[in-house]
């Protein structure tokens, strides 16, 4: 068991490094981050659960990017096979080939177009599922949003929690 002393050690070097990574961001971020703010991560980052926390959120993220990539990637190819068809028909002249391709790259922009809005409403919900588990965690500086401002200021919490985890933290 860690003695008080042991613990306020310990306290100072997390709001040390959290201070110097705050002062590394933009100053538009900076002031989203009160010392208030590091002070009480710092508090919560003596538990080292919040590390596997954000360890796992990081792989399940990394998961499910993955496996969006490869859906669209699939889109894609089944895109091209589309076209590959036109251009392989023998009952066609050159003339029509080029007019079912224009319309159907037409009609392909907009599906991909589709498709893509689709993915980024699944990384929104995945975002506000990260949010939601930091903050039922009880992880300071985490809640629910949508402002791209607030959403980047908990990415570079998020950042430094981490950095932190990696870093051999005085006992």
């Amino acid at each position: 068991m860690e003695g008080g002393e042991d613990i306020q050690k310990k306290l100072y070097f997390l709001v040390e490094q959290l201070q110097n990574m705050a002062r590394d961001l933009p100053p538009k971020y900076q002031m989203r981050i009160p010392y208030e703010l590091l002070c009480s991560l710092a508090n919560y980052l003596l538990n080292d659960t919040i590390f596997e926390i954000a360890k796992g959120l990081m792989e399940i993220q990394h998961v499910t990017e993955q496996h969006l990539l490869q859906q669209r990637l699939q889109f894609i190819n089944k895109q091209k096979i589309d076209e590959q068809e036109i251009l392989s028909r023998k009952d066609i002249g050159a003339e029509q080939k080029v007019a079912l391709l224009n319309e159907l790259k037409d009609t392909q922009k907009n599906d991909l177009k589709q498709f893509d809005m689709s993915l980024v409403l699944q990384l929104d919900e995945k975002v506000a599922d990260q949010q939601n588990t930091l903050e039922t965690a009880g992880v300071p500086g985490f809640y629910i949003t949508t402002n791209s401002l607030e959403i980047k200021v908990q990415m570079h919490l998020l950042d430094f929690i981490l950095r932190i985890s990696k870093m051999s933290v005085p006992n």
